[in-house]
């Protein structure tokens, strides 16, 4: 599921990226990421330290 693999490249990254940087890293849609984004969002798996970045927590 991309929500997994959106979630390995955060882990990956040491460091908070954007949405778009986390499309570019897993290779995946755009598109794609912002809804798996919205779904750890949901299950608290990710969180954001500042505006537009988002990290593992």
């Amino acid at each position: 599921m991309s929500a997994e693999k959106v979630l390995e490249t955060l882990k990956a990254a040491g460091k908070p990226l954007k949405a778009g940087e986390i499309a570019e890293a897993s290779g995946l849609d755009k598109k794609e990421v912002d809804r798996a984004m919205k779904v750890l969002k949901a299950e608290e798996k990710i969180v954001s330290p500042k505006r537009c970045f988002w990290e593992p927590k």
